[in-house]
This record gives structure tokens, C-alpha cells and sequence, in this order.
């Protein structure tokens, strides 16, 4: 480690800050439409009509049995072709990850709400409320408490994957750290910093995922 030259670290900084920045907002975008389109998802295999719970299960089987980068280069290259106009590579991961995300995470959702007693649901019904009230003040908030930390856990899954972007060149961490190490010519350094970024944030979530198992009860490791 003695020819480890840091300064080129602490000069690639800003570079790597923006690479950073896009890897976040992937992680954010999809999460938070993963989230949404999984909770539709979930709903639509629970209590949708057949035909919309078999197309919802049909999608789901097929995201989760689809390798991600496999998936990440379909929407790049597919997209383009259907609609006649290049999507970008930013764009393209965006949209794709949400899409990939979403079958993780309704599934996620699904166990989570069919974990609440089926009386609790008839109890709430009994004194009045809809099915679709029921499923709002009475099963989403205690199957939340009880999916928090699984979703947590796919959410560092989601953070780590982000890096397959650099299939098709959108400029994330990992991108941002190999196009610094070679201006620099010094990839060592930069492929080491950007590991040490990735576990420190990892770790960081790992240790908030325990923190939620102990607080709902389960002893399951991150």
C-alpha cells in the first residue's frame, strides 16, 4: 500500500460525487416506484379478478427469473426500437430497475398482507368498514411493521445492484471510478475507494435492518 497515491482519490472527488449522486437517485427512484407498482401488484394477486392476478403473477414470475443486467439491456436496446428514439442511458435505468424492483418488492408486499389474520380483516368488516378500508387502516399498517425490515434488506440488494448500469454506460459510482482511474491511470486506487463507499453504506443499512428485527421481534439476520 505504499505506492497508494490518495491524492488522486481526494482530486477524483467531485467526479465521483456526481457518480454517487446517480446511483442514489436510482436507489430512490426505485424504491419508491417499486414500491408503488409492487403494492398494485400485490393487491391484484391477493384480491384482483382471475385474469388480472394471473397477468400480475405472469409478470412477477417472469422479473424474478430474469437476470438483472439481462433485463437492464432489453429496456436499452428494445425500447429504442419500439418507439423509434434513443431513451438515454440515465432514463433507461431508471425506468427498468422500478420495473425489475416492483416484482421484488409486491411479492415482499404479498406476504407481508396475507401474514395479518384473516379475522382481523372480518372484524373489520363487521363494524362497517369496506374491504378497501379495511385493507388501508387495518392490515397495510401492521404488515408495514412487519415487512420493514425485508424491504430494508432488498433495498441494500437494490443499492448493490445499481452497479450493473455500467452494462450500458450510465455514469454511476463504478462508472464514475473507471473513467477516473483511467484519466489518472490509477485504477487501483479508485476501485478500492469506491468498494470502501459501497460497505460503508451497506453496513450502515445492515445494521439499521437488525436494529428493526429486534424492535418487531425476529432474530433473523440481515
Amino acid at each position: 500500500m505504499g505506492a497508494f497515491d490518495w491524492q488522486v482519490v481526494w482530486a477524483s472527488l467531485p467526479y465521483l460525487a456526481q457518480g454517487l449522486g446517480f446511483t442514489v437517485q436510482l436507489t430512490a427512484v426505485a424504491l419508491a416506484g417499486g414500491l408503488v407498482l409492487g403494492t398494485l401488484l400485490a393487491l391484484a394477486r391477493i384480491s384482483g379478478p382471475r385474469p388480472l392476478a394471473l397477468a400480475a403473477a405472469a409478470y412477477v414470475n417472469i422479473m424474478r427469473s430474469v437476470p438483472l443486467v439481462m433485463v437492464i439491456l432489453w429496456f436499452f436496446l428494445v425500447i429504442p426500437m419500439l418507439t423509434g428514439r434513443p431513451l438515454g442511458t440515465e432514463a433507461s435505468a431508471l425506468v427498468t430497475f422500478t420495473a425489475f424492483e416492483a416484482a421484488y418488492y409486491g411479492e415482499i408486499i404479498r406476504a407481508g398482507i396475507q401474514s395479518i389474520p384473516r379475522g382481523q380483516v372480518d372484524a373489520a368488516r363487521a363494524l362497517g368498514l369496506t374491504r378497501a378500508q379495511a385493507t388501508i387502516h387495518v392490515v397495510l399498517p401492521q404488515a408495514v411493521r412487519n415487512m420493514a425490515p425485508v424491504l430494508l434488506t432488498q433495498t441494500i440488494i437494490l443499492f448493490q445492484d445499481t452497479s450493473l448500469v455500467h452494462a450500458i454506460g450510465a455514469k454511476d459510482l463504478l462508472k464514475a471510478a473507471e473513467i477516473a482511474g483511467k484519466n489518472y491511470n490509477r485504477p487501483v486506487e479508485m476501485y478500492v475507494f469506491v468498494a470502501a463507499v459501497y460497505f460503508a453504506i451497506c453496513l450502515a443499512l445492515s445494521l439499521l435492518v437488525r436494529r428493526l428485527r429486534r424492535a418487531s421481534g425476529t432474530a433473523a439476520p440481515a
